[in-house]
C-alpha cells in the first residue's frame, strides 16, 4: 500500500456480520475504500433472513470463549443500534425450563454459566414464578433471563447496507466471488457478474470474508485449511395459527441435551406477533435448500464423501431418528412443545421457510463450538459464526476490524 494512499478493502458476503464489518472499517477509516460482495439479488439473503430473531443473551456459552464475549458485547451494540434505528427490538424475556428432577443439575450449570457470562438479572425460579411469568407454561425449574429480546434481522442487515452506502462504501450484490489469490500486500478477488460478459478482477489491499454457509469454499480458494468445513443443518419452523399468537408473553426453552448438538425444539414469540415452534435439526441435502424440495448434488457429495460427517453420524445415529421424526411429522413436531405448554395439544400450524445453519465441523466429526477465524496474510475469514453470531454481529466486526488494526498497524 503506497505511503498515504488510503486503503482498500473487500468484504465476502452481504449478510448481518459482512455489513457490520464493513460498517465498522468505514466509521475507522472514513477514506478507505470499502466493497462488499454477495452473489445474492439482496443482503440478508441466508442465514440472516432465515431465523427467528432472538437476541440471545449468553446463556450457554463457555465463560471466556470468543461466544460468550462476543454475544455479551453484541447484545449492547445491537439493541442501542436498533433503538437509534427505530428498529424492532423487544426485551420479551426467555424461560429455560425443566420438566422433570433430572434436568435441574444441568440447568443450575447454565445458571452458572450464565453468571459468569455477566447476564444480567438471571435468575432461577420455581412452578409458582413459572407461572406467573407464563401463565400457560408447565415446570419444576426454570432460568429466567428478563432481557433476552426478539429483533428483525434482515430489516438491521438493510440498515447497516445503508449506512454503508451512505459513507461512500459500495454493496455489489449478484456479484459472486470465483476466486481469490493472496500475496504478501493484498488479494486479488476475482468475481462473475449476470450481466457482465466475463470475469471481473480486483485488487483489495486487505480481505474480509463473512461467508456463512459458503465460508469454507472462500476460504478454501484462497489457500485456507480443509477444516473446519461446513455442514448445513435445516431447522423447520412451524408457525401457529392466529388463535395462539398470545399463548406466551416471551420465550420458553427446554434445557439442552448435552448428548444433543442442539438447544432442541422450542416457542418463539416473532416481533410481528406470530408465535413460532422449532426448529428441530436434520442434515440439509444443499447449502441453501430453504423448501426442502431441491437437491443439491454438489453439496450433498460434499457432505457424504467427507470422513468427518460419518464419524459425527456413528456418534448421533439415535439423535438423528428422533429428529427425523419431525421431520415426517408435523403433528410430532409440536407435540414436543405441548409438554412444556399443554394448551397446544390441539394447535394446528403451517411450515415456514427453513433455515439452515452452517454448522462447522472439524476433520474428527466434533461440531465446532467457537466463533472461528482464520488468517491469511492481509485476508481474513470467518469460518464458524452459528448462533448467537446475528446477535454478536456488530461486536464480531469491532473485533475483526481491531485485529485487522493492531496486526498490521493500520
Amino acid at each position: 500500500m503506497a505511503q498515504g494512499r488510503a486503503p482498500t478493502f473487500g468484504v465476502i458476503g452481504a449478510g448481518i456480520i459482512g455489513l457490520a464489518v464493513a460498517r465498522e472499517l468505514l466509521h475507522q477509516f472514513p477514506d478507505a475504500s470499502v466493497t462488499v460482495f454477495d452473489k445474492a439479488p439482496k443482503v440478508a439473503a441466508h442465514q440472516t433472513g432465515h431465523n427467528s430473531g432472538v437476541v440471545h443473551a449468553g446463556l450457554y456459552y463457555e465463560p471466556g470463549s470468543l461466544k460468550a464475549r462476543l454475544c455479551r458485547r453484541g447484545v449492547t451494540l445491537l439493541s442501542d443500534y436498533a433503538r437509534s434505528r427505530n428498529l424492532p427490538y423487544e426485551a420479551c424475556g426467555k424461560l429455560v425450563v425443566a420438566l422433570r428432577p433430572e434436568e435441574h443439575d444441568r440447568l443450575r450449570a447454565i445458571s452458572q454459566r450464565a453468571m459468569a457470562n455477566g447476564v444480567p438479572d438471571v435468575e432461577l425460579i420455581g412452578p409458582d414464578r413459572i407461572r406467573q411469568l407464563e401463565p400457560n407454561a408447565v415446570g419444576t425449574l426454570a432460568l429466567y433471563s428478563p432481557h433476552t429480546a426478539i429483533t428483525d434481522f434482515a430489516a438491521v442487515t438493510r440498515a447497516l447496507a445503508d449506512d454503508v452506502r451512505t459513507a461512500g462504501g459500495q454493496v455489489r450484490l449478484n456479484t459472486e466471488v470465483t476466486n481469490i489469490s493472496v500475496s504478501d500486500h493484498g488479494s486479488t478477488v476475482t468475481t462473475t457478474h449476470p450481466h457482465e460478459t466475463g470475469p471481473g478482477t480486483e485488487y483489495f489491499d486487505y480481505l474480509v470474508s463473512c461467508a456463512g454457509l459458503q465460508s469454507d469454499r472462500i476460504a478454501q480458494r484462497a489457500g485456507g485449511a480443509t477444516y473446519p468445513k461446513i455442514v448445513p443443518f435445516f431447522g423447520q419452523y412451524s408457525q401457529l395459527a392466529p388463535a395462539y399468537r398470545q399463548i406466551l408473553r416471551g420465550l420458553v426453552y427446554p434445557v439442552p441435551d448435552p448428548a444433543y448438538p442442539f438447544l432442541g425444539v422450542h416457542l418463539t414469540k416473532r416481533v410481528d406477533g406470530e408465535m413460532l415452534v422449532g426448529p428441530n435439526a436434520f442434515l440439509s441435502f444443499g447449502r441453501e435448500n430453504y423448501t426442502g424440495w431441491r437437491i443439491d448434488a454438489a453439496d450433498t457429495l460434499d457432505v457424504v464423501g467427507s470422513p468427518s460427517f460419518w464419524k459425527f453420524a456413528g456418534r448421533n445415529i439415535r439423535t438423528a431418528l428422533r429428529e427425523f421424526g419431525g421431520v415426517v411429522s408435523r403433528k410430532r413436531f409440536i407435540s414436543g412443545a405441548t409438554a412444556y405448554v399443554p394448551k397446544l395439544v390441539m394447535a394446528s400450524s403451517k411450515p415456514i421457510a427453513r433455515g439452515i445453519r452452517a454448522q462447522a465441523m472439524d476433520a474428527h466429526g466434533r461440531l465446532v463450538d467457537d466463533f472461528v477465524i482464520e488468517h491469511l496474510g492481509r485476508a481474513t475469514f470467518l469460518r464458524n459464526a452459528p448462533s448467537p453470531g446475528a446477535t454478536s454481529s456488530l461486536a464480531i466486526a469491532e473485533h475483526i476490524v481491531a485485529t485487522l488494526t493492531d496486526a498490521h498497524n493500520l
